[in-house]
C-alpha cells in the first residue's frame, strides 16, 4: 500500500515516462545540471507513479512529466519550466517563459511529446543511473 503522505515528505519529485527514451535521456541530463539532490523521480507506469497521479487527480492520458512541488502538480510545459529552478547555470532564466499562458507554451510541449518515441525510441529499461543518485528514486517500473 502506497502512503502518500510519506511520499509528499519528497517533494520535489518528478515523474517521467519510463519506457520512453527522451525522458530517460532528459533524467539523465537534469541529473548532470541539477544544482542541489534534491529531486526524487518516480516513472509514471509505476505503482507510485499511478497513486500520485490518482491523488492529484491527473488524467490518466496525460503522459507528460508531472512535477510535484509544494503540495501542487505541474504538467506539460508548467513541469518543464519549473524544473529549470532546480539546475545551475542559466537553466532557471527559462522559467522566465511562465508569464506566457500555458495555452500558447503547451502546444510546442505537446509536438515534442508527440514524436519522442519516434525519435528517441523505447526503452527496456529505466536510465543508467549514478549509483549515489538511484536512492532518489522512489519506484521503478516491472518489466
Amino acid at each position: 500500500m502506497i502512503n502518500i503522505n510519506e511520499l509528499l515528505t519528497k517533494q520535489p519529485i518528478l515523474l517521467f515516462d519510463g519506457e520512453c527514451g527522451f525522458c530517460n535521456k532528459s533524467v539523465q541530463f537534469f541529473l548532470k545540471h541539477e544544482r542541489k539532490k534534491t529531486m526524487h523521480f518516480v516513472p509514471l507506469q509505476s505503482e507510485t507513479g499511478i497513486a500520485l497521479r490518482k491523488y492529484f487527480e491527473i488524467d490518466d492520458n496525460i503522459d507528460s512529466i508531472i512535477l510535484i512541488r509544494d503540495y501542487s502538480a505541474y504538467i506539460k510545459s508548467c513541469a518543464a519550466l519549473r524544473l529549470t529552478l532546480y539546475m545551475k547555470g542559466g537553466w532557471p532564466m527559462m522559467s522566465a517563459f511562465l508569464v506566457i499562458p500555458p495555452f500558447l507554451r503547451n502546444p510546442v510541449y505537446s509536438f515534442i511529446a508527440k514524436h519522442r518515441m519516434k525519435l528517441f525510441g523505447r526503452v527496456e529499461s529505466c536510465a543508467l543511473i549514478p549509483m549515489e543518485d538511484r536512492v532518489r528514486i522512489l519506484d521503478t517500473i516491472k518489466y
